[in-house]
């Protein structure tokens, strides 16, 4: 093991550490004024935004004197989404009832499932309704509703448009990318920009981002990472789509060779400082909250969403991202978390999410409001984005499925071994019921 790693290991054992201590130092309930009146203290564990923080507030005057939210937070900007799940999966182990609401990236659910209070008897179907349906696939594991989704989101690509319009074919260019660029062409458009600027920049560290970008251009050529419960990696397209990532780093230069290294906010952060014209990414990149990060905020004035790019002769395809909620089985506040999540999935606590963090709203209601969507153009950009998405694997290997492959991807991306070597090992790996230890 390397310094670095020795480095990471030691650091996520502090912060383990730290995140369970601030648990214990929470009482469960916390009594007031007499006897007959108590206030019901709930926990709640997510990467608490402005957002967020704006529909706790909400939810605790709504409810003020009976119930009260506590946020432990996890952000982004200090914690992977691998980090988080592995902070979780530790604490739920121990059993203990201090948290009592919890969020889980979508894919997760599968892995998180005995750990959660089943929801099928406390959501009617009235409300189910009033859902996404595919936001609610991704709450079910084994035929029962384990979760509630709060936000979904889908992947998409941003340009600036002030370094494209220099370009005589800016018109043509632009549709190009509105109706979803083919790949070949974007590898092309490349030569007419020259190396002024970083063409583009994906996040291809090793966790799980890698896998979203690998997983939608699979599900692009027709052949799903996992189908039917068996692996597709050994094939032609497992082989084409990462040869891509090779090439688009490597032969190409599309991307420098730091996306290698890049996770999501450090992808947006080189964007922006060094002047990037395309970025994969997703919708909250274009947050008030994300917009807060940089000194030079008028330059998001200059980005342009779009759909991700395709192989030709293909549909277009993006792959599904969001966040859901789950209970915890050990916690001792059920009805007044149930209340909770409720309030999370209303219309009022959607469109804040969406107005202050560019969350995007699974409550169907949000987007019939013509009243509100006509407001927001990008909006019913997003929309339209979600009838073409694709979810990856739902399967409870597939935290190991997802560390072990985007382990191999990135080693190839980094031209450290063959694109079959890397796919080849990674089936294996998988298929042994190996756990990777990185």
């Amino acid at each position: 093991m390397n310094f670095e790693k020795l480095f990471y290991v030691v650091i996520s054992s502090i912060v383990i550490t730290a995140f369970i201590s601030v648990l214990y130092i929470f009482p469960p309930v916390q009594v007031k004024e007499n006897e007959n009146s108590f206030i019901r203290k709930i926990y709640f564990v997510d990467h608490i935004s402005a957002a967020h923080q704006k529909v706790i507030d909400r939810f605790n005057a709504k409810y003020k004197g009976q119930i009260e939210v506590e946020a432990i937070n996890l952000p982004f900007t200090k914690f992977s989404t691998n980090e988080r799940k592995e902070l979780l999966a530790r604490y739920l182990r121990s059993k203990s009832g201090r948290i009592d609401i919890f969020s889980v990236d979508q894919i997760w659910v599968p892995r998180f499932a005995k750990w959660s209070v089943p929801l099928d008897k406390f959501i009617s179907p009235a409300q189910k309704e009033k859902l996404l349906k595919y936001a609610l696939e991704s709450c079910y594991y084994k035929d029962s509703l384990v979760a509630i989704p709060l936000y979904i989101d889908i992947a998409l690509m941003y340009y600036r448009k002030d370094i494209l319009q220099k370009l005589t074919k800016y018109s043509d260019i632009q549709k190009k990318l509105k109706d979803s660029i083919t790949w070949e062409d974007f590898v092309l458009l490349k030569n007419e920009l020259g190396n002024k600027y970083p063409f583009f920049l994906f996040q291809a560290d090793d966790f799980e981002g890698l896998i979203c970008i690998f997983a939608e251009m699979m599900a692009n050529l027709g052949k799903p990472i996992l189908f039917n419960g068996k692996l597709q990696l050994n094939t032609a397209e497992a082989r084409q789509c990462l040869q891509l990532l090779v090439d688009i780093v490597n032969k190409y230069g599309l991307s420098p060779k730091a996306v290698a290294q890049l996770k999501e906010n450090p992808s947006y952060n080189y964007y922006v400082k060094n002047n990037g014209v395309f970025l994969r990414g997703w919708t909250a990149f274009l947050s008030k909250e994300s917009r807060s990060l940089f000194n030079n905020n008028e330059i998001f004035n200059y980005f342009e969403s779009v759909p991700t790019p395709h192989f030709r002769g293909t549909n277009p395809v993006s792959v599904y991202g969001g966040w859901n909620l789950m209970i915890s089985k050990f916690s001792s506040k059920i009805p007044e978390s149930l209340k909770f999540l409720n309030f999370l999935i209303s219309e009022e606590a959607q469109k804040i999410l969406y107005e202050e963090g560019r969350l995007l709203p699974i409550n169907v209601n949000v987007y019939k409001d013509l009243g509100f969507t006509n407001k927001d153009e990008e909006l019913k950009f997003y929309y339209s984005l979600l009838q073409r998405g694709i979810h990856r694997p739902f399967t409870e290997r597939y935290t190991a499925i997802s560390d072990i492959l985007s382990y191999y991807l990135n080693l190839a991306i980094r031209n450290e071994i063959s694109v079959n070597e890397a796919l080849a090992k990674a089936e294996e790996k998988i298929n042994s019921n190996s756990i990777l230890i990185k």
